[in-house]
């Protein structure tokens, strides 16, 4: 992936943040519209063309999960030192498997893949410990003018929003100074 890149290129230190795009989404999920489904298979072509370019594989996903508990979840990882893994195999379930994030048993599989207790991670989650650092985490990603994802934000300076080409980030690393490690 292209951050994994930009860390053995630069020295560089990355923190993960949750970003919930759209809140209004029930916590179930919602079977993706017609009208989204064309869209967005209008620019999948695109969108697998830049997946493909960074190592990632993409699918089309048939609903439209609210993200609020794997964030919340993502919480826990982070308190328990897995927040990166978690991450990332979150990430592979969504968009590499079309996997509903929505859904408890999706989230419970990520967590038991990298090793995490996931029902303690669920009651937890279920319980609200984990709501008032998400609450604060978008509110400073708001402040910040974040609205899409991914979203990459350089020294609170310079944002990367969306799959870009690996160039797009070489040229923040190029306005910040950021000398290559290699």
């Amino acid at each position: 992936m292209r951050v994994e890149q930009l860390q053995q290129e630069y020295d560089i230190a990355v923190e993960w943040r949750g970003l919930e795009i759209h809140p209004e989404i029930p916590p179930e999920g919602l079977e993706m519209p017609p009208h989204l489904q064309a869209r967005f298979g209008g620019m999948s072509d695109m969108l697998r063309q830049e997946a493909e370019q960074a190592g990632l594989p993409l699918v089309v996903p048939e609903r439209i999960p609210n993200s609020r508990r794997a964030l919340e979840a993502a919480e826990y990882a982070r308190e328990q030192g897995r927040h990166h893994a978690f991450h990332q195999v979150v990430f592979r379930k969504f968009y590499g498997e079309g996997q509903d994030l929505s859904r408890w048993e999706v989230i419970r599989a990520a967590a038991e893949e990298v090793g995490l207790d996931a029902v303690t991670m669920q009651r937890q989650t279920e319980n609200g410990d984990y709501k008032a650092r998400v609450d604060a985490n978008m509110a400073e990603l708001a402040a910040l003018g974040a609205n899409g994802v991914p979203l990459y934000i350089f020294d609170r300076k310079y944002a990367v929003i969306g799959l870009q080409p690996y160039a797009a980030f070489q040229e923040v690393m190029e306005h910040l100074g950021e000398v290559r490690s290699d």
